[in-house]
């Protein structure tokens, strides 16, 4: 939070991008993650046009590939029930080797986060 956003810039981005108040840059940037963590996710002429009225083609690169990385790395730490050390208190998400998946002679006991790693 580099540009010091303000408990309401956060809230008005959690809800309404369209609400007043939020940056036009900060608007389209989230618009961006929504069509990136999509299902399909689609960049089309008409938004790319959009995104290059706030940010250089560095910017969009760095944004995207941030923004890419980080969802990444959500899904995976979904796919396999990590949670944060900080988190030990919550109820276990189940895991593919608890839901009956297949399980071989590489599975070790769970680690300190929950996860089984194979050697």
């Amino acid at each position: 939070m580099r540009s010091g956003l303000t408990e309401a810039d956060v809230d008005a981005a959690l809800g309404d991008l369209d609400a007043p108040g939020l940056p036009p840059a900060t608007r389209a940037a989230l618009r961006l993650a929504d069509r990136l963590t999509a299902p399909t996710p689609v960049v089309d002429a008409a938004f790319y046009a959009e995104l290059r009225g706030h940010f250089d083609e560095g910017q969009i690169l760095a944004l995207g590939a941030a923004l890419s990385v980080a969802s990444g790395w959500q899904r995976f730490i979904e796919a396999f029930g990590i949670r944060p050390d900080g988190w030990a208190e919550a109820a276990p998400t189940p895991r593919a080797c608890d839901a009956g998946a297949a399980s071989d002679s590489t599975d070790r006991a769970p680690s300190s986060r929950g996860v089984n790693r194979p050697t």
